[in-house]
């Protein structure tokens, strides 16, 4: 029996387990911060498959780290469990029908538990093998939003570590395309002067126009940035519900992608100066706060050979007619513009007539289409970072949506969870074996940091919110 089929092996022996611990995620979705039923139920598995376990690492309640082996190289599986607000849905129903309060609209519950699979399954095969390694399972919160693994690159939970793999659910399957964009949220609060509107208006300095001759000035810029880059906005505060008071105070939240790190700096202080000028045009004061932070992916090629290997190897998950029925009836909930989009983002022919991908798209596909960000860009500054994307759901599935959230519990879901876990299994048991790959993989990631060196987008005064569990 090869070595690949054993690892598969040793995660199909963990099938109904891991099923139930995504499902309770599932049914337990918390938002960044808050993910305390989430954490309790990797905590325990991890428990249970004998890890050593770490939990509140980073100064994060709901970060838990597990680890087995001793000795030699370190690789790190990561794994998500947080969910989104306002995206609770009745699983299993391919039409409306919201719980009320958050829901897994990204697939987060199922992410953590493939990640723990694949983790617990290698450290199976490793002890069989009898070969010097440790396998550490990062179980990270707060991914929407909340950038905890920047926190936790920041504390240095990844110094020793070798090589880190993840991976996402999607709804065709491949290698990630090495492509995510930096970002920050910066709250921007203008300080005015209060006054009756009608009575007195010129003693007034209105916060509210500040806020508001800002976001113009950031419309103004889009024309004259890079086509990659975005900035997105949100009102925190309005300075009240009362339109005869002039606004003495006013927040605005902005959110500012960039291609890479150097751009994002660039971007964000062009973004200060439009703060500066609305306070003058006002004769306002503002001050600004960084919220989150994260860098934008690095690309390792050594790694997502060696996954795309493994990937070939496996081929995609095996679906049912059943997943496929449920898949067309969430498929009617679509356009065909959704679906379009789902294949020319993985840079592929579309191919309408497919309800559930059924092959691997290859390396060097050409990706278009946007980017958003993630938190495990700073993972990849840290340490050479692959990540796999893994059908999960009917094609053309628009992520944070109900449509997502749908799926999240059915077969077809944990039929595609287990088999991320095959992928992640396998591409970390080739880097055990293989000396000469996770070599290559390291000298690529020096190389690149030589070039470009890491600056965290996060500031060091700001730390993790600390949120209570919930009563």
């Amino acid at each position: 029996m090869q070595n690949s089929d054993r690892i598969w092996n040793l995660v199909e022996e963990r099938r109904q387990a891991y099923r139930g611990l995504a499902d309770r995620v599932f049914d337990s979705p918390e938002i960044a911060y808050t993910e305390y039923a989430s954490a309790d139920a990797h905590e325990e598995q991890l428990k249970a498959e004998g890890a050593r376990v770490t939990r509140g690492v980073a100064g994060i309640p709901t970060a838990v780290i597990g680890e087995w082996g001793e000795d030699g190289p370190v690789i790190a599986i990561l794994g998500e469990y947080d969910a989104l607000p306002e995206l609770g849905q009745e699983p299993g129903v391919a039409e409306p029908r919201p719980t009320g309060g958050p829901g897994h609209g990204c697939g987060h519950n199922l992410l953590g538990s493939a990640a723990l699979m694949a983790a617990a399954a290698l450290a199976d095969w490793l002890k069989e093998q009898g070969l010097p390694g440790r396998v550490r399972y990062f179980g990270c919160p707060a991914e929407e939003g909340g950038a905890a693994k920047t926190f936790m690159v920041r504390a240095g939970l990844f110094d020793d570590v070798d090589a880190a793999i993840s991976w996402h659910p999607a709804s065709l399957n491949g290698v990630s395309e090495p492509v995510s964009l930096a970002n920050t949220r910066i709250d921007y609060t203008f300080h005015g002067r209060a006054a009756h509107a009608a009575a007195s208006p010129e003693l007034g300095r209105s916060a509210l126009d500040a806020v508001e001759l800002m976001n113009i000035g950031v419309n103004y810029m889009r024309e004259h940035m890079p086509d990659d880059a975005r900035v997105h906005y949100a009102y925190l505060d309005a300075g009240g519900v009362a339109p005869n008071v002039v606004q003495a105070k006013a927040t605005v939240r902005q959110l500012i992608r960039a291609r890479d790190l150097p751009g994002l700096r660039e971007l964000i202080a062009r973004v200060d100066k439009i703060a500066e000028g609305a306070a003058l045009m006002t004769e306002t004061r503002f001050e600004r706060r960084v919220v989150s932070g994260v860098s934008n992916i690095v690309g390792n090629r050594p790694l997502e050979e060696a996954m795309q290997a493994e990937f070939d190897r496996l081929g995609a998950p095996e679906f049912d007619a059943e997943d496929r029925l449920f898949a067309e009836a969430i498929r009617g909930t679509l356009t065909p513009e959704h679906i379009e989009a789902a294949f020319r983002r993985f840079g592929i022919d579309p191919r309408p007539d497919l309800p559930l991908a059924d092959f691997v798209v290859p390396l060097d596909r050409g990706q278009t289409g946007g980017e958003g960000s993630t938190d495990v860009g700073d993972v990849s500054w840290a340490v050479p970072t692959v990540q796999a994307r893994v059908a999960t759901c009917a094609v053309g599935t628009p992520f944070h949506t109900w449509q997502l959230t749908a799926q999240g519990k059915t077969a077809m879901a944990h039929k595609g969870m287990e088999h991320a876990a095959k992928v992640m299994a396998a591409t970390a048991k080739a880097l055990f074996a293989k000396p000469d790959l996770l070599a290559a993989a390291k000298a690529e990631h020096a190389a690149r940091m030589a070039k470009t060196a890491y600056v965290c987008p996060m500031p060091d005064e700001v730390q993790p919110p600390i949120r209570p569990r919930a009563a």
